[in-house]
């Protein structure tokens, strides 16, 4: 049973989502919060395994309290999906950047947003490689940056630091062991040595490092 945080300032969402999910085999609403600071309390006393994170809320708004949700060490196995609406949310980067595992558009078909919470609890990326760049591609175009390299970026090998690059260019494991001739097996082991060594959560923010490392295909 997958359990699910809920947590939306519009009371009309909740239900929508709470709807959706009861009528789901498989899985449990496991609260509710209303803004921020009660998202994060909910998540510490209920522990659930994905919280479904509005962004624009009273209080801290969605991308403090994934924050804190993320750095807190009881909750290392709860993942968070925050739900924007793009044209005017412009967090999801950072959001990403603080440990969100991904993000999805508020309009989601309901089949959509089921296969993405299922995923992400099998530590698997939120969107397609391939979305998942075209959106991230969209906030750096928006907002102009800089290289900043990870700190640990220098332990990754050569080998590892070009599977890195072809994360971020949205190719499954499977595809970048047919680009680089290797074994699907032997891709994801680069990709967890490279995950571990950078100290990233998921796919969804070595994606990120390696954006703000400069290791994204746009820069090799």
């Amino acid at each position: 049973m997958i359990s699910v945080l809920l947590v939306d300032d519009q009371d009309l969402v909740r239900l929508g989502l709470r709807t959706l999910l009861e009528h789901e085999d498989g899985f449990a609403v496991a609260g509710e919060a209303a803004d921020g600071i009660g998202a994060v309390r909910e998540a510490v006393r209920l522990r659930p395994d994905v919280v479904l994170m509005d962004v624009r809320m009273p209080g801290i708004d969605g991308i403090e309290a994934t924050s804190r949700i993320v750095a807190e060490p009881a909750l290392a196995r709860t993942r968070v999906i925050v739900l924007t609406t793009f044209e005017r949310d412009d967090y999801v980067f950072d959001a990403l950047r603080l440990g969100a595992s991904g993000f999805l558009l508020k309009d989601t078909p309901p089949a959509r947003l089921i296969e993405a919470i299922r995923t992400v609890v099998d530590g698997g990326a939120l969107l397609a490689p391939s979305v998942t760049r075209t959106l991230i591609r969209e906030f750096t175009r928006q907002r102009p940056r800089a290289p900043r390299p990870h700190p640990r970026i220098a332990d990754l090998t050569g080998r590892e630091r070009e599977v890195v690059s072809l994360v971020a260019e949205g190719l499954t494991n499977h595809e970048i062991a047919e680009r680089l001739t290797m074994s699907p097996a032997t891709a994801r082991t680069h990709v967890s040595r490279a995950m571990v060594k950078l100290g990233a959560r998921d796919r969804a923010q070595l994606v990120v490092f390696a954006y703000q490392s400069g290791l994204d295909a746009d820069t090799r």
